[in-house]
């Protein structure tokens, strides 16, 4: 699995899984569970990753819809 995206805004998170899914790209959001443990205070990001063979779509999806400066270096 890569890393696309790491942020503690759920509508960013929310945005991102409904275009992987529109797309069929398999998606998982990481830390979801983490992140409401530690009350939402910014601590833990919510981690976006796709299958390593999904990635190169998935980034330009990202990057078509105009979010491209929410992609994780690599």
């Amino acid at each position: 699995m890569i890393e696309l995206v790491r942020t503690n805004d759920i509508v960013l998170i929310d945005v991102l899984r409904g275009l992987m899914e529109s797309e069929g790209v398999p998606v998982l959001v990481a830390d979801g569970h983490m992140s409401a443990l530690e009350g939402s205070i910014g601590m833990f990001g919510r981690r976006i990753l796709v299958p390593d063979d999904w990635a190169g779509k998935a980034r330009r999806l990202i990057v078509e819809a105009g979010l491209g400066a929410e992609l994780r270096d690599g």
